[in-house]
């Protein structure tokens, strides 16, 4: 594998190596090699972020490669630069990578084709990211084993979410089912198309479910009103700490970050046992140090 652009098209087993080669990367793993020495990483943000970014930066540092962070604020982007022009002049610096976070859905695939170092896709648009999904699927496989007959309950904003497709696509592979619940204004066409079942009746979802993942409600990508108010959503979709009584004992809560606290999630229930956000970011550091190594 040369660049990471998507889990579309993936098969089971090439998930399963590239989740196991992250088990090796883990604190204390086997892989402990710095294979990266020497080299650089370039990191692209198009978009704002923390985690993503910051977990890049770390999982290349610690395979003991330099990185350069780039982002459009401060760049020539805002005297008119192309996006091409822009990947070009930094991929002619020399890095062995470029991570690639972008408004633009399909953006990685275009740099991609007009690069000869890697490409790792860090989100575009409402397309896919799907470093979060393999770092999701990992954090749920190191409490259960194999994700097979498992159920995944993903709520909230559907509709722009690039982590909702890329995870669709990747509990998939890996034997999971997948129900989608939110407003119907957020529940784009084609989910089923994925795999996934579809419903807008929490309540009625959540004791089937091993796995709650709540995704945030990106405001900033709305054009439009898709419901009355934040209040209306958090009423009908939020998971309150009374929600959380009606999943499975054993149930997990997960996040992708930020989190709109009292929207789609209760501070209680974000900060509770239940809960393996701060899990997902950790992990997150040893996926990325596979991708990297993989495709660098």
């Amino acid at each position: 594998m040369r660049h990471l652009l998507g889990i579309d098209g993936w098969r089971r087993e090439e998930i399963e190596t590239l989740l196991d080669r992250a088990e090796a990367h883990l604190p204390g793993g086997s892989a402990s090699t710095p294979v990266l020495q020497g080299k650089v990483v370039a990191n692209l943000f198009f978009e704002d972020s923390t985690r993503t970014r910051t977990s890049f930066e770390m999982a290349a540092k610690t395979l003991g490669a330099q990185v350069l962070n780039w982002t459009a604020q401060g760049s020539s982007v805002s005297k008119g630069e192309t996006l091409l022009d822009t990947v070009r002049n930094i991929e002619a610096t020399g890095p062995v990578a470029l991570v690639i976070r972008h408004r633009s859905s399909g953006a990685p695939h275009l740099v991609a084709r007009h690069v000869r170092c890697a490409v790792i896709n860090a989100g575009d648009g409402t397309h896919e990211h799907p470093s979060q999904a393999l770092l999701d699927a990992f954090t749920l496989r190191r409490h259960w084993g194999p994700l097979d007959g498992r159920t995944v309950l993903i709520v909230g904003d559907i509709l722009h979410s690039r982590v909702a497709r890329s995870n669709i696509l990747c509990l998939r592979a890996l034997g999971a089912r997948v129900v989608v619940c939110g407003p119907p204004t957020l529940l784009p066409v084609g989910l089923k198309e994925l795999g996934a079942e579809v419903t807008t009746k929490l309540d009625a979802a959540l004791p089937h479910a091993d796995a709650v993942m709540c995704l945030r409600l990106q405001l900033e990508r709305q054009t439009e009103s898709f419901f009355p108010s934040t209040r209306e959503f958090a009423r009908l979709f939020g998971l309150t700490a009374a929600r959380a009584e009606k999943m499975k004992p054993d149930a997990l809560v997960m996040h992708p970050g930020p989190i709109n606290r009292g929207v789609e999630l209760a501070p209680a229930v974000a900060d509770g046992a239940r809960s393996v956000i701060l899990e997902q970011v950790a992990n997150g550091v040893a996926v990325r140090r596979a991708i990297l190594e993989v495709c660098s």
